[in-house]
């Protein structure tokens, strides 16, 4: 990729050059990967290392029991790996309907599918490690046991998330051990998370699902209500899958298939090749209305129709990715004026706790990695016990009967979650990601573009402004974006609001991408300055 070095926006950063390289959004745990690669680990390996120390140096966004989702080129193909967990089997619609009515609960025990991330880590270590998975997850757990000062933006987050959560069973015990969320730089540890993460590491993740752990999560969930069993844990296992992909200039950028809302990036990037994009001014009115508008037609079509691939009986991922449907998309968009859009009819048709890292190596090996609790804390549940913070990615399912994502037992719900990975001609270009919820196809687009369309390098293209389309014709977007420009596409109908960017409105992402097609030239990583992270590497 031939990069701009020049970086127009306010920064604190600048890129990294390295054959081995990790970035993250946390210092520490990018340091965990690190060491991997320096102790002659691969890729993954760092991967791993690094999403363990994670979920204990960013708890306001994973834990033990989150889920994950990776894409991993080996030197010679790209392997997708859902690691999403599945609804319990007493899931239904009448078990809801009786407890809550008709809506899915947002926190608690009836807000927890089967949890994940650790089968995904032994899945990825199984297929591609080299090191013992216990030497992946000793830095998390010296970081567990030690403690570690809780950084700036991290306490942020941890005390927004109280007021919701405190009340959960096992919360506050667990993340609020002076009585309130740790302010920046205390120390913080989690010696019960430590002695769970050694049993992970002893039993290649096993304890998590058919041992001493699993049992503890069975037991909390009985006595607070919650339905999931020794059977749904024990019958977990994550899906190796095909990715899904789309042309766009000159390069074919991949998603993970649905359950997840990667095909909305790759939608809205198949809409934009319907339009000559990069003829326009990078940071002017007319680029920028017609990526929104792409976006908000991909939204409409992923929230009617994406949901785990076994329910989407109707619509194919295929079907929404079909150019000659992409282009009748593409002919709704008004280049002059904005517009609140409704799901279309394909061929076949009758807020955020995310975190995102990417790693690579000399040997070629390179990891788009994406792990999450979801919303802050996740359900707010905590075992006692086991340092277990469990996710509550059921709230992403319907109980709309006619909708495909409609709750039902051992299905996945709707998934924010998205890794990418961009290749030409068959040969790996970039791991990257941009966690925050809905944000997170939206900062791929838009970063996309940057990079591809109008060759601004990874810092540049991380750290311009970004807005992040709401609901109907309201656009939230950052302080920093040019006035003159607000001004011009309110203009043209966008109900754009400057917003502060308090929980991650406008995501946080880390990008790894090859300098040539020489493996000595190495990579150039950026990792975005909205969090405490970097890239690191040597």
């Amino acid at each position: 990729m031939h990069f701009d070095w020049t970086n127009p926006y306010p920064t604190i950063r600048s890129p990294l050059f390295a054959r081995n390289v990790v970035a993250t959004s946390q210092p520490l745990a990018a340091q965990a990967g690190l060491q991997m690669l320096r102790a002659g680990g691969n890729a993954v390996d760092a991967a791993i290392a690094a999403a363990a120390a994670m979920t204990i140096v960013e708890p306001c966004s994973n834990g033990l029991g989150s889920d994950a989702f990776a894409l991993v080129w080996d030197g010679g193909a790209l392997a997708g790996l859902n690691a999403s967990g599945s609804a319990p089997a007493a899931w239904t619609r009448d078990y809801f309907a009786r407890r809550h009515g008709d809506a899915m609960p947002m926190r608690g025990w009836d807000s927890v599918t089967v949890p994940g991330a650790i089968a995904g880590w032994a899945a990825l270590h199984a297929r591609f490690g080299t090191l013992p998975l216990a030497d992946l997850l000793a830095p998390a757990i010296e970081l567990a046991e030690r403690g570690y000062g809780v950084g700036v933006v991290t306490a942020d987050k941890w005390a927004r998330a109280l007021p919701a959560l405190q009340g959960q069973p096992g919360f506050a015990a667990a993340f609020m051990p002076r009585g309130r969320a740790p302010a920046p730089g205390e120390r913080f540890a989690m010696p019960e998370a430590a002695a769970t993460l050694r049993r992970i590491a002893d039993t290649r993740g096993e304890d998590f699902y058919r041992g001493e752990t699993a049992a503890r999560l069975v037991a909390h969930a009985a006595a607070h209500g919650g339905a999931m069993t020794a059977a749904d844990l024990a019958g977990y296992a994550p899906s190796w899958v095909d990715p899904i992909a789309i042309d766009f200039a000159g390069h074919t950028v991949h998603e993970i298939p649905p359950n997840g809302q990667g095909i909305a990036a790759l939608m809205a990037l198949g809409m934009l090749r319907h339009h000559d994009l990069a003829r326009l001014p990078v940071d002017g009115v007319d680029s920028e209305h017609l990526q929104i508008e792409a976006m908000k037609l991909a939204f409409a079509d992923t929230y009617r129709w994406v949901a785990d691939e076994r329910g989407m009986t109707e619509v194919s991922a295929a079907d929404l990715l079909d150019d000659a449907y992409l282009a009748e998309r593409a002919r709704r968009i008004d280049p002059a004026r904005a517009q609140d859009f409704d799901a279309g009819s394909p061929r076949r048709a009758s807020r955020g706790g995310t975190i995102y890292l990417a790693a690579a190596d000399a040997r070629g090996m390179m990891v788009s990695f994406i792990q999450s609790n979801y919303m802050g804390f996740g359900s707010g549940i905590v075992v006692p016990g086991t340092g277990v913070s469990l996710q509550n990615r059921g709230c992403g399912f319907t109980l709309d009967a006619g909708h495909p994502n409609v709750v039902a037992p051992g299905k996945r719900p709707f998934h924010t979650i998205i890794p990418g990975f961009l290749m030409r001609a068959g040969a790996p270009v970039m791991a990257f990601g941009v966690m925050g919820g809905n944000m997170q196809p939206q900062g791929h687009l838009q970063t996309l573009v940057r990079m591809l369309l109008h060759r601004q390098q990874p810092q540049a293209a991380c750290d311009a402004p970004r807005w992040k389309v709401a609901t109907g014709l309201d656009i939230d977007c950052e302080p920093t974006m040019a006035p003159a420009l607000v001004e011009a596409l309110r203009a043209r109908g966008h109900a754009l609001a400057p917003t502060p960017d308090a929980t991650m409105d406008f995501g946080s992402g880390q990008f790894i991408a090859r300098m040539s097609d020489d493996p000595d030239d190495g990579f150039v990583a950026a990792s975005d300055s909205r969090r405490e992270g970097q890239a690191v590497g040597f």
